[in-house]
């Protein structure tokens, strides 16, 4: 989860080491620290808190001007988010300075090694026994690439490394297992970051390290090689957005901002897959024959995107007419599932660096599956792991929690769901023109859905004292809810549950008591009339126990109308495009409420962006 900036160049280096935390912040700290070579030393500042407090710090008393230069926002794994623990940490007597992702899981074994040896710590973190042995490894080698080489094969766990020393300045190690690192290709200039956020304010060009790799930066080169030094050349791409798409824009938070760029992440989702009447997608390994092959499919993925996966299996399901399995990627490998050739494992993950999910990848390639990753990060490990990838193209999404990246995952998955129903023979070709046709609609019916939220500003400010929120939805809305009160509690801290309305009358009816709020995802009664009546005597039921009853439901549904509190009014579409428009004010509301709390929306309390450990 941990943010790391390395660079070598003219530029003044504290200021671009400062200027990538800042666009890593969204992955959630609670120390940040940078060193620079100065001279026959490293010169460092790291304190315990966000980002203001080290730069308050550098304002009072300023790093020396260097050529080179490491910096890290920490989320406190061991130790507490001190001064301390706070990265970077030093060996070799203070002239090496190192920064870490991840977690060394054998770090007792080789610190009480390394204190044997007469090393002193610091700080409690296993950061620190990475740096005193790199810094023992140096004074063998004398050369940096090398000692990294050297060290990182008696490292158990995850980790993404970057190191210097002041004996060769104007280089940067990084080492990458299991851990993303990226290389920013300049004029003159290098980066290293864990997401292409920490450089792409002063170059698109970049690369992915694979795993077990090995970078050695300076001004005017970037070498790769695996963890036996043999020579790799990574695959450049460039970054399809500027660094103004990172930042708020005038929006009072990112999350805000995020939500309202919903239709045009779902415009670029769509972009060059919709023909005139079906879609067409490229999809590499995955051509058509090997998609008529699959006789089954499991998504994996966790949170959010987990319940887009929901959705995704209505779709699938009702049009391939293959059996959808969704589970927890971080369930999927420990329970032994039963994987083969004919299996195809759908990954989905915005930053695509979701451990979890990373590991339950790896798992069904080993069993044999093949792999399909939605994604929406350029470069990330998951979609280089798997033998196709869907790119959503949302745009950077900063806020920890996720709004458009969830409608982006959902239409992802519709246009997958179409392909294979082509492919496959299973739909009409009038029934794939009119989901294709209705689709295109969508993103001016986002605006709309956006436009006509003042019911839910309202709703939230009377709301704000509330303790307990339940969310119901059957069919697609069950997901839904499930999506509203996963938004609630990341960002309002409020107990909120998501249930599916027939599980009302086996267990959550009992939680009904006067005045509980209870959001219900109403289906169109044009196009699902048994689904509506159905959900339809849920609101009876919760109403007539005192519950006040809001209601996301289509325009012109008069039915809800006697049962309802309040109706949130979404346009009308087909019954598996319905998910896209009825969020929305879910997520509004979630945003809403926590921002007449006082709470900072974008970082909520023990939550990180990117989990990069499992």
């Amino acid at each position: 989860m941990c943010g790391i900036v390395g660079y070598t160049g003219e530029r003044g280096t504290v200021d671009v080491l400062l200027e990538g935390l800042s666009r890593l912040e969204y992955r959630g700290y609670d120390s940040a620290g940078v060193s620079v070579i100065d001279g026959d030393h490293i010169a460092l500042r790291k304190k315990g808190g966000k980002l203001a407090v080290l730069r308050a710090s550098l304002e009072d008393a300023p790093l020396p001007a260097s050529a080179t230069g490491i910096g890290h926002t920490r989320w406190a794994t061991h130790g507490g988010p001190t001064d301390e623990n706070a990265h970077p940490h030093v060996g070799d007597d203070g002239r090496l300075s190192l920064i870490h992702n991840g977690i060394i899981e054998n770090f007792a074994e080789l610190r009480a090694e390394l204190e044997a040896a007469g090393e002193t710590f610091a700080s409690e973190t296993d950061t620190e026994a990475a740096a005193k042995l790199l810094g023992r490894a140096y004074r063998e080698t004398g050369d940096l690439t090398a000692a990294m080489r050297q060290v990182v094969g008696r490292l158990h766990g995850q980790f993404t490394l970057l190191a210097m020393h002041a004996e060769q300045p104007g280089v940067v190690v990084g080492a990458s297992h299991n851990s993303p690192l990226l290389v920013g290709y300049g004029e003159g200039e290098h980066f290293l970051g864990s997401d292409v956020s920490a450089f792409v304010k002063f170059t698109p060009n970049a690369a992915a390290l694979d795993n077990d790799q090995i970078v050695t930066i300076t001004r005017d080169s970037a070498s790769v090689t695996d963890f036996d030094g043999n020579a790799v050349e990574p695959k450049r791409f460039e970054v399809s957005w500027d660094a103004s798409a990172a930042e708020k824009g005038g929006w009072n938070s990112f999350m805000a901002k995020e939500i309202s760029e919903g239709p045009e992440a779902v415009e670029n989702t769509m972009r060059g897959r919709l023909a005139d009447s079906h879609v067409e997608l490229d999809l590499g390994a995955l051509d058509d024959e090997a998609l008529r092959s699959i006789d089954r499919i499991v998504i994996v993925a966790c949170g959010t995107a987990n319940y887009s996966g929901l959705v995704g299996k209505y779709a699938i399901e009702t049009w391939a007419r293959v059996p959808v399995e969704v589970d927890l990627a971080h369930e999927f490998r420990y329970r032994d599932p039963v994987l083969d050739e004919r299996t195809l494992v759908i990954s989905i993950s915005q930053s695509g660096e979701t451990m979890d999910t990373k590991m339950a990848v790896q798992h069904a390639k080993a069993q044999g599956a093949r792999t399909l990753s939605i994604c929406n990060t350029q470069g990330a490990t998951i979609p280089r792991e798997s033998e196709a990838v869907l790119y959503t193209h949302a745009g950077p999404e900063v806020a920890v929690a996720s709004t458009k990246a969830f409608l982006a995952q959902v239409i992802g998955q519709l246009l997958f769901g179409l392909h294979l129903a082509r492919v496959r023979g299973t739909m009409a070709d009038e029934a794939i023109a009119e989901v294709v046709a209705e689709m295109r609609e969508l993103p001016a019916e986002l605006r709309q859905v956006l436009a006509e939220q003042e019911a839910v500003h309202e709703l939230a400010h009377w709301m704000a004292d509330s303790r307990s929120v339940l969310f119901l939805g059957r069919h697609v809305g069950y997901p839904v809810a499930l999506e509203g009160a996963l938004k609630l509690k990341e960002i309002s801290y409020i107990h909120a549950e998501g249930f599916a309305g027939g599980e009302l009358k086996h267990g959550p009816i009992a939680l009904i008591e006067p005045g509980q709020v209870v959001f219900v995802v109403v289906p169109s009664p044009r196009n699902e009339p048994l689904l509506h009546s159905k959900i339809v005597s849920n609101i009876q039921e919760i109403r007539a126990r005192g519950a006040r009853v809001i209601v996301v439901a289509e325009a012109g549904d008069a039915a809800v109308l006697p049962y309802a509190d309040v109706v949130l009014r979404v346009p009308l579409t087909l019954p598996m495009l319905e998910p896209v428009l009825q969020v929305v004010p879910l997520h509004i509301f979630a945003l809403e409420l926590a921002t007449a709390k006082g709470l900072d929306v974008d970082q909520p309390r023990n939550l990180a962006k990117s989990v990069t450990v499992e």
